[in-house]
């Protein structure tokens, strides 16, 4: 018989009370209140301590400083603190519609299942810029869809935006793996948890609403960095690549050679440039009912494919040419 299922939501913070303050908000708002919250503040100087005492009486809330040693690290130490037999982690740049937990809970009753995931998706009060960053992070011209929610794509990895698992997972591996490479670290968890033999699913209805980046740089700075570590974590479980995981360096490099020869051959070979452009502004402007935004995510687009593929050739170029080991991981592995 299953274990009555007592929730743990673990979140680690820094440097944004701000946004803590919307999460705190939609998680006093839930219609299911039988949780509690663990927040890891990961050696902030900008504290969101006080911030959290506001909300002791609606949310059962424990706050605890550490000093910084990343997200990864973070959970873990959130994970030993926390009460309950079912952990749930969410960014701190993430809003939870008001069923949320009222959804899993009667998921994890009817259906369980030792780990899940969620979409995420764009409110309609997000900045015009969140949005495009939205649609270039979920739409299947960039992702394949992947990241929107798309039922299946072989196993289901779950990302810690949006990301839950049961006490036997974490006996089993200990919570995530204990390095500062990031992002990533939750991809090299979730390919634990299904190599060592749980289920994971997609809970289509569990979904978040998600800010993201608040600049094209640091949109940029944070794709270059899934690129980079999508390459690192194929050389330590070769069995996971994909060939599709080179298609945005594919695209990039395309692209650039494309515009070089429609520029000193002929226009003709600027064509399929152009033609995925013109694909990707219909469908952002279809889907958006703005043109304004139509444009902002045909750039936010291009941002995210560019930006992980570099961020791909980067890490072979590093790795491969340089003999560099930028996060000590090569030669080990993640979990001991």
């Amino acid at each position: 018989m299953q274990e009555e299922i007592k929730l743990s939501v673990i979140i680690p913070v820094y440097n944004r009370p701000d946004e803590m303050k919307e999460l705190l908000d939609s998680l006093s708002e839930q219609t299911f209140k039988d949780f509690e919250l663990v927040v890891v503040e990961d050696g902030s100087s900008i504290k969101s301590e006080e911030l959290c005492d506001t909300y002791r009486d609606r949310i059962n809330i424990s706050y605890f400083f550490k000093q910084n040693e990343g997200p990864s690290i973070g959970r873990n130490y959130g994970l030993a603190r926390a009460k309950g037999n079912y952990y749930l982690f969410f960014d701190s740049d993430c809003i939870l519609p008001p069923q949320y937990m009222q959804t899993i809970n009667k998921e994890l009753s009817e259906n369980f299942v030792d780990c899940y995931g969620g979409p995420d998706g764009a409110m309609d009060d997000f900045s015009d810029f969140q949005k495009a960053v939205s649609y270039a992070m979920t739409s299947f011209f960039t992702t394949g869809g992947i990241r929107g929610g798309k039922k299946q794509v072989h196993k289901f990895h779950p990302r810690s935006f949006n990301l839950g698992f049961s006490k036997a997972v974490y006996k089993d591996t200990g919570g995530f793996p204990v390095t500062r490479m990031h992002p990533g670290e939750d991809m090299v968890f979730a390919i634990e948890v299904i190599k060592r033999g749980f289920e994971t699913r997609l809970v289509q209805e569990a979904y978040v609403f998600h800010k993201r980046r608040v600049s094209f740089k640091k949109f940029y700075k944070q794709v270059f960095g899934f690129g980079k570590t999508r390459y690192i974590i194929s050389k330590h479980y070769p069995e996971t690549f994909k060939i599709f995981f080179l298609f945005p360096s594919l695209f990039a490099l395309g692209t650039i050679g494309a515009l070089l020869l429609g520029i000193t051959v002929h226009q003709i070979f600027a064509f399929p440039v152009l033609l995925y452009a013109a694909l990707v502004l219909a469908d952002a402007i279809s889907k958006s009912k703005s043109v304004k935004l139509g444009f902002l995510a045909l750039l936010a687009s291009y941002v995210q494919l560019f930006a992980y593929g570099i961020g791909f050739i980067d890490a072979i170029w590093k790795h491969k040419v340089l003999g560099k080991d930028e996060f000590g991981v090569f030669g080990k592995g993640f979990y001991e």
